[in-house]
C-alpha cells in the first residue's frame, strides 16, 4: 500500500460540546440496540435502513480509481465528553481530511469497545473513529483499529486518558495540544464503504474508510475505558450486498 505523510498545522483551538438530542439510548438493555429504531421516530433508520453500520469486511474489490486519502490536521487544544455512553473528543475547525476529491471538517473523535468493524469476523479491543462532515453536510468517518497485541501505548491516547471524565455528562477541556494524526497508521491503505452513523439517529449515506493498518495501546490504556463502559459498539448489521473496495 501506499503511505502518504500527513500535514499538519499547529495552531491553539478551543473546542466547544455539541448538544445531544433525542431519545435516551444506551448499549445494554432496553435502550440498547436491538430497540434504537424504537425509541424515537428519528432513529427509525437504526431499525428499517439498509446501509447500516458497521459491517464486516471481506471480499473488498481492489479498485485502482480510489485515491490516497489525504490528512491535514491541526493540533490544539480539546474538550473531552463522557456521554454516559462512551468518549467524544470535541475538536474546533480547521483540520480535515480529503478522499474523491471531496474535502470534510475534523468534527470529532469517537472511542468504541471492543472496535466496531470487524475485519474477516474478527474485531480488536478498541477502535478510534475519526468523524467528518463537508461543506453540503456529506459524512466520512475513518476508523481506526486499536490493539494491545505489542501493549505499546498510544501517545495521543496517553494526552487524552490523562483528562478522561469519570461522570456521564461530564467534560474536561485538555489545555496540552492533541493532534488527531496519532491515530492515523503509517500505511494509508483502507477499505471503504457507504454506511451509517453507529449511534442514533443511524443516518445513512455516510462513506466509512476503515484502515487497513491496527495502532497499538497499552493494556492501561484499555483497562481504563473498559472500566468506565460495559460496551461502547454498536453490532454487526446486515451489509445488504453492498460493495467493499479497497485501494491499491
Amino acid at each position: 500500500m501506499r503511505i502518504v505523510p500527513v500535514f499538519v498545522v499547529c495552531m491553539g483551538l478551543v473546542a466547544g460540546a455539541q448538544a445531544q438530542s433525542g431519545a435516551p439510548w444506551s448499549y445494554v438493555g432496553k435502550t440498547g440496540p436491538l430497540n434504537w429504531g424504537k425509541l424515537d421516530p428519528a432513529y427509525r433508520a437504526c431499525g428499517q435502513g439498509h446501509e447500516q453500520s458497521p459491517i464486516d469486511i471481506h471480499g473488498a474489490h481492489l479498485s485502482k480509481a480510489l485515491a490516497p486519502l489525504e490528512f491535514h490536521y491541526v493540533s490544539g487544544t480539546v474538550t473531552v465528553e463522557n456521554t454516559g455512553n462512551l468518549i467524544v473528543v470535541h475538536v474546533n475547525p480547521g483540520g480535515y481530511m480529503v478522499a474523491g476529491g471531496v474535502r470534510y471538517g475534523l468534527e470529532t473523535i469517537e472511542f468504541h469497545s471492543p472496535s466496531e468493524t470487524p475485519v474477516h469476523g474478527k474485531l480488536t479491543d478498541m477502535d478510534v473513529e475519526l468523524v467528518h462532515r463537508s461543506a453540503d453536510g456529506k459524512m466520512a468517518i475513518v476508523e481506526v483499529r486499536l490493539a494491545m497485541d505489542r501493549g505499546d501505548p498510544n501517545a495521543a491516547m496517553a494526552t487524552l486518558w490523562a483528562h478522561l471524565p469519570t461522570k456521564a455528562g461530564a467534560s474536561e477541556h485538555v489545555t496540552e495540544f492533541v493532534n488527531a494524526g496519532g491515530f492515523l497508521p503509517t500505511d494509508r491503505g483502507y477499505w471503504t464503504y457507504t454506511g451509517s452513523l453507529t449511534t442514533p439517529p443511524c443516518t445513512e449515506g455516510v462513506q466509512w474508510f476503515v484502515m487497513e493498518q491496527s495502532l497499538s495501546i497499552s493494556r492501561e490504556q484499555l483497562r481504563q475505558f473498559s472500566g468506565m463502559f460495559r460496551m461502547s459498539s454498536r453490532p454487526l448489521q446486515d451489509a445488504h450486498g453492498r460493495k467493499i473496495e479497497a485501494n491499491e
